[in-house]
């Protein structure tokens, strides 16, 4: 019998430093199936463990772009290529490509919520045809915290991309802005055929949802991610139940039309 919480170690194949404080470590699979938005438990032993979602995945690797926030990831941060990491996982429900295909695709993202939805991103990037468009608006906090930088370009070749910052020096050439800004002035040609994705810090995401619910999208055609403390991630310990819905299993993607009745 398979002791589920039991981590396995994994090789770190690279490390890709976006800012000092959010590195990107590549680990070699050990997984079978994986959706974009699913997290793995990844254990630092004496210190403890820390839920973190996939970034990027192909049969070979696994991404996790981690933030240095506690002492968890302070050790992890210690490590170098060749170096070893423990995971469990994969863990919770993530963001199925079946539901933007033949769709409009916007995804809106703050911060590292770039991340999760890395995956659905690279996926249409590779297979445009399967999607009727999609448009990316993130945002970060300056140009200093901009993650991605190289897939972002890339991107704008295949999907329309708006990258803004909250604040910037005056010789910034960019978009300067909360993302709500560019959400009224999408041009959305069937609101009856779009997926909405929106993952970020909570209120960022509470005023996305209010912006597109004005221009006439409806909650079931938005998706969410929820950020809540997983500790366990098989549903046992309740840290992250909200009602009776533990985000670790149930979650963490939901489709808003449910996620909206969802409170701590």
């Amino acid at each position: 019998m398979v002791n589920e919480y039991i981590p396995y170690k994994v090789k770190i194949l690279d490390i890709i430093k976006h800012t000092p404080k959010e590195w990107t470590f590549r680990v070699n699979r050990k997984c079978d199936e994986i959706n974009p938005g699913q997290f793995f438990e990844i254990s630092m032993p004496k210190y403890g463990e820390s839920p973190i979602s996939v970034s990027g995945f192909s049969d070979e690797y696994l991404d996790f772009t981690i933030r240095e926030v506690g002492k968890v990831t302070e050790e992890i941060f210690k490590l170098n290529i060749g170096d070893t990491m423990r995971l469990r996982g994969p863990y919770g429900n993530g963001f199925e490509i079946k539901n933007y295909v033949d769709k409009e695709i916007i995804i809106v993202s703050g911060g590292s919520g770039l991340a999760p939805v890395r995956g659905i991103l690279e996926y249409f990037y590779e297979n445009i045809d399967k999607c009727k468009s999609a448009t990316l608006i993130c945002g970060f906090r300056s140009p200093e915290d901009i993650l991605f930088k190289e897939d972002i370009e890339k991107w704008k070749s295949k999907f329309n991309v708006i990258l803004t910052v909250d604040k910037a020096d005056e010789d910034y050439n960019g978009s300067i802005g909360l993302v709500t800004k560019y959400i009224p002035e999408l041009n959305i040609n069937d609101k009856s055929n779009v997926s909405v994705v929106i993952v970020g810090p909570p209120m960022m995401m509470k005023f996305s949802i209010i912006e597109f619910q004005k221009i006439g999208i409806e909650d079931y055609n938005i998706w969410v991610s929820y950020e809540r403390k997983m500790s366990c991630g098989l549903g046992k310990c309740g840290h992250c139940r909200m009602n009776t819905t533990y985000i670790c299993t149930d979650g963490p993607v939901f489709n808003y039309a449910f996620g909206k009745t969802l409170y701590d």
